[in-house]
């Protein structure tokens, strides 16, 4: 089996597009999301409509919780904040119950996926680095989980120490635990604008991540076309 762990594609229909016909490509049998799939970009309706119609395994994401309910929003910066109150306008209210029922995490096949973090999900903690993958770890049952949120791509390798590091393509080793960010379609943040995604070869047992040039230009036109915060349209052509 090859599956294609996809994540935080947030609104940006050019990017999982993109990313679809890779998929395709890439001869993937299967496809599991970790979840952010509104919020920040012009086509939550879209992209929300294309996940469901997959019928894939998927997990929540903190944009996909904030969109699906009617709470204040704290942690939220005035833009993404902006991007929220516009994403549940657009979303129908079965949309909405659809986001509010995911898990916060899951078991796919013999990996694990989640939003966040293994310790406390429902919290949205930040992984960025080996103190932060350690908590998760202590969780993980699995050889492999595959994790989103921070919109940065890394690997970290629980041995006889905790490593981490950016990567392209790795063999997975019996007998070690790898909590893994697949990065971002709809917003990258490493620097890189190309959209992210991983594919990983349970058959081979490689974990592969790969980077796609997309229609930057047309995102950002629908972005500033809703009324949105610049920063959200801008910050695409840098990756940051």
């Amino acid at each position: 089996m090859k599956y294609a762990i996809i994540a935080d594609i947030h609104g940006n229909l050019e990017a999982f597009q993109t990313v679809l016909d890779d998929i395709k490509e890439q001869n993937c049998t299967h496809i599991a999301c970790l979840g952010d799939v509104v919020g920040y970009g012009a086509n939550p309706k879209e992209c929300l409509d294309a996940v469901r119609a997959m019928n894939i395994p998927i997990v929540k994401g903190n944009h996909d919780e904030m969109c699906s309910v009617e709470d204040e929003m704290e942690g939220f910066n005035p833009a993404a904040a902006q991007a929220v109150l516009w994403t549940r306008q657009q979303l129908t209210e079965d949309d909405k119950k659809w986001l509010r029922e995911l898990r916060y995490m899951r078991l796919v096949a013999n990996f694990t996926i989640v939003h966040a973090t293994l310790d406390v999900p429902e919290r949205w903690g930040y992984v960025f680095d080996k103190l932060a993958a350690a908590a998760s770890f202590t969780y993980q049952n699995t050889s492999v989980c595959f994790f989103g949120h921070t919109h940065v791509p890394v690997a970290f390798i629980r041995d006889s120490v905790v490593r981490g590091g950016t990567y392209s393509k790795f063999k997975v080793e019996p007998g070690r635990k790898y909590f893994v960010n697949v990065g971002s379609i709809g917003q990258p943040r490493d620097g890189n604008p190309k959209a992210a995604y991983v594919v990983y070869d349970m058959t081979d047992g490689t974990i592969e991540l790969r980077r796609l040039d997309y229609d930057i230009a047309a995102a950002q036109a629908k972005i500033r076309a809703a009324g949105l915060p610049e920063r959200l349209a801008e910050r695409l052509s840098h990756g940051k």
